[in-house]
């Protein structure tokens, strides 16, 4: 029997909840004086200067720079990982010929690689974007290929039995099935890009972006505090909106596909 889930009010009610003790707790450490407020603001001060940078045109330009970077590596990324895994996932013996490779390159970190790429193209919005694009990359592709495995072998041998050839089960079968599996990948490589997009703005410091905003307001004296968290606030803000977003498209595109897990469970 599938467990019932809770509404979903009453899920954002208890998000909100959480949301809101975690912001009361950081305004009683700091107004008490447990941490210094000169690095630990009280979080109305936070909330307050994160409102004033949004009407802010320096900052919005920062914010749609890195917005940009954002969309068009995972853009990117998902036009790459999608072919590749269905490829890696239906062919064994490619899979089988690339895997050292595969599995040499996924572990390094993409942070590692921000001073090669730096020297490599330069430190402007390409930058950026190949960063984004390689971090972006393993989820989908990962998750395209699990997916691929999850098929029902049954489903792939009837239309076999019908004359279809290899291309056609791979994309009236094997495709749709995979299709929920390839969209939980984009939604984590969403997170993993995001977080790309402002490391390697700090770490280049230079140019636009909110990560260069928050890099500035670090190496300034005395350094802006809340500045930087104001910035991390928005940053975390627009991670848990991209998050919810494909979390309810994922739910309403796919119910088949939840309600099928819910059965198992």
């Amino acid at each position: 029997m599938p467990r019932p889930r809770p509404a979903a009010s009453s899920r954002w009610y208890r998000r909100a909840a959480g949301a809101l003790a975690f912001a009361a707790l950081i305004e009683l450490v700091s107004r008490t004086g447990l941490a210094d407020r000169e690095f630990l603001p009280p979080a109305s001060e936070i909330v307050g200067r994160a409102v004033a940078l949004l009407l802010d045109p320096a900052f919005r330009a920062h914010a749609l720079t890195s917005l940009l970077a954002w969309a068009i590596g995972l853009c990117v990324a998902a036009l790459l990982a999608v072919p590749l895994g269905l490829l890696l996932g239906s062919v064994p013996v490619i899979d089988a010929a690339t895997r050292s490779v595969v599995e040499f390159l996924r572990p390094i970190p993409s942070v590692a690689l921000i001073p090669l790429v730096a020297l490599v193209i330069g430190t402007g919005l390409q930058h950026r974007i190949t960063l984004v694009v390689y971090a972006s990359l393993w989820p989908i592709l990962y998750n395209t290929m699990y997916g691929l495995r999850g098929v029902d072998p049954l489903a792939k041998e009837s239309l076999r039995a019908y004359g279809f050839g290899p291309l056609a089960v791979l994309l009236r079968v094997s495709l749709p099935s995979a299709t929920p599996f390839i969209t939980t990948g984009f939604r984590l490589a969403a997170g993993v890009a995001l977080i790309l997009t402002v490391s390697t703005e700090i770490v280049a410091g230079r140019g636009e972006g909110i990560g260069v905003f928050i890099f500035f307001a670090g190496i300034a004296v005395p350094a802006r505090m809340t500045d930087i968290l104001a910035g991390v606030f928005w940053v975390g803000l627009f991670g848990v909106a991209v998050n919810a977003l494909l979390v309810a498209v994922e739910r309403r595109a796919f119910r088949w596909h939840h309600a099928r897990l819910g059965e198992r469970s």
